[in-house]
């Protein structure tokens, strides 16, 4: 039916692949027991696997340089892009339209790059995008699903087409165990919650065993319970590969993210640790409740970097070396005004 290719649920189209070996359902996240292994496979094969289980996986990062797009409208969506992926959870945190999910959709080989290099590990990701594909797990910002379908009968499906054959239901209970969806999987996709589906998208996304796993904008209409346990999964997940969160919520990042990049209108602004981004900042934070009829007038004399609400007072926090004026007090700064700071132009971008 599906001829040379397949075509899985995150909209990448792929040759299948050979038939890979058992490692996908035992190592690292999946652990099965060891009376199973020496059952199913040669000694050499459980030496292996234990050993895999009880070091870290050889160091990978993620190297971009000098990545550039621009699109027929002349909108310039990727503007000379640097950053470097290390293992684990990293944050890229913007508004609507700054250039995330271009840059995700370029690392996932979904459309090319003017100019620049991506590279994963020693793979160039721009010329061998086939090879990429077959350690990449990906979580769009919106993907469709067939309604009617079970959530075991889908993952099941999804991993055919990649090309899964020996252990496949081992490896789909598995997954569906991990993301918490093992007591509905006989239930019906178009019945899941948002969160639900969510957790759907981060199972399949790890099929395959994947190096790097990307998920855009992926809390986004979820309710706080449902933020958390995605939180949990993710981080869980995070140990072991590497993840990109592409997002423009602020507490996505502070809750996950080891490492970060603040990008607007395609440029990057700052890239480093959430604690080297309040450091520049520390005790830079200044708040004042003031009455309605001066916010204007704040605004244009010193760099307020956001109005917040109390009681029906406005609340404004300025960004400065010194204190702006009298009845101004320090505030201990939190990551969404190191956000506010760098998207509003109040602090020189930083190299990545």
């Amino acid at each position: 039916m599906f001829g040379d290719r397949s075509y899985g649920l995150n909209g990448i189209f792929s040759p299948k692949p050979k038939v890979v070996c058992p490692k996908i359902v035992t190592q690292g996240l999946f652990g099965a027991k060891k009376q199973y292994l020496t059952r199913q496979y040669p000694t050499k094969w459980v030496n292996l696997l234990q050993n895999q289980t009880t070091t870290n996986p050889p160091f990978m990062e993620l190297r971009i340089q000098n990545l550039t797009k621009t699109y027929s409208n002349g909108v310039k969506a990727l503007d000379d892009v640097n950053l470097t992926i290390p293992r684990g959870m990293f944050g890229l945190l913007g508004p609507n339209g700054a250039g995330k999910s271009t840059l995700m959709r370029t690392i996932a080989t979904l459309q090319e790059a003017d100019k620049g290099s991506v590279r994963l590990g020693e793979l160039d990701v721009l010329q061998h995008p086939m090879e990429v594909r077959k350690q990449l797990g990906y979580l769009p910002q919106e993907f469709g699903v067939y309604p009617k379908i079970s959530a075991y009968d889908m993952l099941d499906h999804i991993a055919i087409l990649k090309g899964i054959r020996q252990d496949r239901k081992a490896l789909v209970e598995e997954l569906l165990k991990r993301v918490n969806l093992w007591e509905v999987r006989k239930k019906a996709l178009g019945g899941f919650s948002g969160g639900m589906k969510q957790r759907f998208g981060i199972a399949q996304a790890l099929i395959g065993d994947p190096k790097l796993i990307i998920v855009d904008e992926p809390t986004a209409g979820l309710d706080p319970g449902e933020r958390n346990r995605f939180y949990n999964l993710l981080s869980e997940i995070g140990e072991q590969v590497i993840v990109i969160l592409s997002t423009h919520i602020v507490e996505d990042v502070k809750e996950l993210c080891s490492q970060m990049a603040i990008i607007d209108r395609g440029r990057v602004l700052f890239a480093g640790s959430p604690a080297e981004a309040l450091a520049q900042v520390h005790h830079k934070i200044w708040t004042s409740s003031v009455p309605k009829n001066r916010l204007q007038e704040l605004t244009a004399q010193w760099p307020v970097i956001s109005t917040r609400m109390v009681a029906g007072q406005p609340v404004v926090y300025v960004f400065g070396d010194e204190q702006p004026d009298q009845g101004f007090v320090s505030a201990e700064a939190d990551l969404e005004d190191v956000f506010f700071i760098y998207i509003k132009g109040f602090n020189k971008p930083t190299k990545a």
